[in-house]
């Protein structure tokens, strides 16, 4: 991932962070409330007067435009807090998730080293060229997980999931993609279903969960393919029940659509279903798989489904540049995830929901007037935190806490949702499991008075 994802949370999306600099989707600069408390920057956010010590930001424009003589610009400021956070996480004896993205160069290699006592795939086997050998393996691995007939690994999601629609268009004969408004391709592909493979995404719904059978039969124009994404990140990595996930699939086949899962962090699902994972994909005609998001990868993703359609898709992958010359070192990771953190997976989900319960009784008993843990319980490893404060000054709080206790109880950017308000996303992994609740509350407490020393002084300013 690049160095600006993380700076946009870190949450493992392809090319979805916005640029450093550029406002919310709200559209908001930086300004004050009648409270005086800074507000109104969209992820990161403008720094908080405590961060910089210049105060309000004055003339600071969202896109980086000029501030008073020797004040730092909205982007320096932006730039200082992402390093101050960086080293808190790298210093931090506490967080609640370590993903491998944010490794240096030295952990992300060591993890290649470590992979031969996993006795993955033979070393003195030919290195692969153009898909062969171990990413064979990998493909042929994915594919029994996911119980359908064969796989094609692909560098990138993005790719991925434009290639299985092309080729279910050709198929159906109809471009149009039925998807939630916040479904990735809608939000962080900038239009590559439209302007890259002439589909023409039509969306089911805009409201924070998942789409219902009922929306899928009343949709008022026929569509070709109907794409799930198993769990919504953008509405809080949400889950429908298992009754409602085959009422909506049942609902796409009366409509003769064929149904695609965007299934990026479908590994996470199995405890909230209940089911395995074979039974989850066998609901969908295709599934796509992401080998980084929630199990560490390096990258990549994979296809599966009927034999026909991966074959079509390896041509379309070399079409569209996908047929990367070796990919060992990926693959390899992704090996290593599937064997490593898969199987750890559910124990995050269970934790998940502790670590969620003892945020929101923390918040309680800090006397935060507002809090919301979504959705409660989690569905998988990850959630969101809301909170009734501006995304500059929770950011600020939250590497304050870093930097004095070493505890890092917020590691992913804070998003400002309209003055005075806004969230944060949570992942509980490995290092997560080490937390007891009242771990969870001790911090919480922690991070409160930090929080109430940035509001101060951002009022004082």
């Amino acid at each position: 991932m690049s160095d600006t994802a993380e700076r946009n949370g870190g949450g493992g999306r392809e090319a979805e962070p916005r640029p450093e600099g550029v406002a919310g989707r709200d559209g908001t600069t930086a300004g004050r409330d009648r409270a005086g408390k800074l507000h109104g920057v969209d992820g990161e956010g403008a720094d908080a007067a405590a961060a910089s010590g210049t105060g309000a930001p004055g003339g600071t424009l969202a896109d980086g435009g000029t501030s008073p003589a020797g004040q730092p610009s909205a982007d320096e400021r932006r730039e200082q807090r992402f390093v101050r956070r960086t080293a808190a996480y790298r210093s931090a004896r506490r967080v609640l998730a370590r993903p491998g993205f944010r490794g240096t160069l030295r952990e992300r290699l060591a993890l290649l080293h470590e992979t031969r006592s996993l006795d993955l795939y033979d070393p003195d086997e030919q290195a692969d060229l153009y898909g062969g050998g171990i990413v064979e393996a990998l493909e042929e691995k994915t594919a029994a997980l996911l119980g359908k007939e064969a796989a094609v690994f692909f560098p990138t999601g993005t790719m991925a999931q434009q290639v299985a629609l092309r080729c279910w268009a050709g198929r159906t004969g109809n471009p149009a993609v039925a998807l939630h408004a916040l479904a990735h391709p809608e939000v962080h592909e900038r239009h590559a279903f439209s302007q890259v493979s002439a589909l023409r995404p039509v969306r089911v719904t805009s409201e924070p969960r998942q789409p219902t059978a009922e929306e899928v039969r009343d949709l008022d124009e026929p569509f070709g393919a109907l794409m799930l994404e198993l769990p919504l990140r953008d509405a809080g990595f949400v889950l429908p029940t298992w009754r409602e996930l085959t009422e909506v699939v049942e609902a796409a086949r009366e409509r003769d659509a064929v149904v695609h899962f965007d299934g990026a962090r479908l590994w996470e699902c199995t405890s909230h279903f209940d089911r395995g994972l074979a039974e989850i994909a066998a609901l969908a005609d295709s599934v796509y798989v992401s080998y980084y998001k929630s199990l560490d990868g390096f990258g990549g993703a994979c296809l599966a489904g009927p034999r026909t359609l991966t074959d079509e898709a390896r041509t379309w992958r070399h079409r569209y540049g996908g047929a990367v010359f070796q990919q060992f070192p990926t693959v390899l990771s992704a090996l290593a995830g599937l064997e490593r953190e898969l199987p750890r997976l559910p124990d995050y989900v269970a934790h998940a929901r502790v670590v969620a319960a003892a945020l929101r009784e923390g918040f309680a008993a800090a006397g935060v007037p507002w809090s919301r843990v979504h959705p409660g319980p989690p569905h998988t490893n990850e959630f969101q935190v809301w909170l009734p404060y501006d995304a500059d000054v929770l950011a600020e709080a939250a590497v304050r806490q870093a930097e004095e206790t070493r505890i890092l109880l917020f590691g992913n950017a804070w998003d400002g949702k309209g003055p005075g308000l806004a969230l944060t996303e949570v992942s509980v992994r490995a290092a997560g499991l080490e937390w007891t609740a009242e771990d969870v509350r001790e911090a919480v407490g922690g991070f409160v008075a930090a929080l109430d020393r940035v509001v101060a002084e951002a009022v004082g300013g």
